[in-house]
């Protein structure tokens, strides 16, 4: 038995009281839960302690919380690790999760924000007609593929840590356009370029992801939200060729083609191309010469305040000319292979297994 502080934060909306810190000493061995510690304050020092809960064997999802600032399951998070993370090395704090409203204590409504996206991208499949006879027979691969997004517990750790959806709380969210993937990459969908459009169409769909990696670091099944929302738009744009009013698709081509032109981003030219098409006649286009116009204001600021030089704006950065071609040899292996490489944990192992694999030009790449 070892001896633990928990500091939990509670609020009770109904109560019109602002929220406040409470601090709970609870005795268990090292290797219990932080839910165990919460549920033994509850059953000790005040019963009124609000938190959700229900396998305390991290398949339910039930129990996310942020554990000293960080969202995970309660129940699959030790005592002496989350004391390891403490900040004061004492005490383990624990919140509510962000990003949706605070029913009680620890206790978060999801169907307000996560379940709202979720049933956003049709979370169901969609069967092509006529429908057979007996089953569908569709390759192993395929199945195994989306087993990733199918590993989901719906926690909405993810959710709380989505840095976009603190910027924009209309954005679909790394949990529903996850869930989306898994009929996307379904071969029995029949839906799949209407689910793709929509999302890409959708000014808070696909394009509306920052690449912060936090809901990869929230997610305890490893699900890798992120990662399925860049195969959403890699499908989208190579695939469907799905152009989309956000200029999402002409945007991340611009990125690329810039990259491999010069080593480094040239932003002066990433709006044009972004607005006018991927080549240096880009800022030519009325669309390209309204957005710049536009953009005056801010680009205003950035010249006074010293952030952009009228030079560094107009030249193009380059790295040398050794550094460049092998940033084009990244591009020319890349685009070289006949079929794109999606990476995949359930397919792939983790990325440990590939140092103890034979060092063979498969497993290098």
């Amino acid at each position: 038995m070892a001896e633990f502080k928990l500091k939990l934060r509670r609020y009770n909306p109904e109560s019109g009281d602002a929220p406040y810190w409470q601090e709970h000493t609870v005795e268990l061995e090292p290797h219990r839960s932080v839910l165990e510690g919460i549920l033994q304050a509850k059953a000790r020092d005040d019963g009124s302690i609000g938190v959700r809960c229900s396998c305390k064997a991290a398949i339910c999802g039930s129990c996310g919380v942020r554990i000293n600032g960080k969202p995970g399951l309660a129940c699959h998070t030790h005592l002496d690790e989350a004391l390891h993370t403490a900040k004061d090395g004492e005490t383990i704090v624990v919140e509510p999760m962000g990003n949706m409203p605070v029913i009680k204590d620890l206790i978060v409504d999801m169907d307000a924000v996560h379940w709202k996206k979720i049933q956003r991208v049709t979370p169901w499949l969609i069967n092509e007609e006529p429908i057979p006879e007996r089953e569908y027979v569709v390759p192993r691969e395929s199945m195994v593929d989306i087993t990733q997004t199918m590993a989901c517990i719906q926690c909405g750790a993810c959710v709380s840590d989505c840095l976009s959806m603190e910027v924009d709380p209309l954005f679909v969210g790394p949990a529903a356009l996850a869930k989306s993937y898994r009929f996307v990459g379904d071969p029995r969908d029949a839906a799949q370029e209407i689910r793709l459009k929509d999302l890409a169409e959708d000014p808070h769909g696909i394009y509306d992801c920052t690449h912060c990696f936090k809901c990869i670091e929230a997610c305890p099944k490893g699900v890798a939200p992120m990662s399925q929302i860049m195969r959403l738009r890699r499908i989208s744009g190579n695939d469907y060729h799905i152009v989309d009013r956000n200029n999402g698709d002409r945007h991340e081509r611009a990125f690329v083609s810039l990259i491999r032109d010069h080593g480094l981003l040239w932003e002066a030219e990433l709006l044009p191309r972004s607005y006018g098409g991927d080549s240096w006649f880009g800022k030519f286009h009325p669309s390209a010469g309204a957005e710049l116009v536009s953009s005056l204001p801010a680009i205003t600021k950035a010249l006074l305040r010293g952030k952009v030089t009228p030079m560094g704006a107009l030249k193009p950065h380059n790295i040398p000319a050794e550094d460049l071609k092998q940033v084009q040899r990244i591009y020319e292996t890349v685009e070289g292979r006949e079929e794109r490489v999606e990476f995949n944990l359930y397919i792939s192992g983790k990325d440990e297994d590939l140092a103890e694999a034979p060092a063979t030009e498969e497993a290098s790449a």
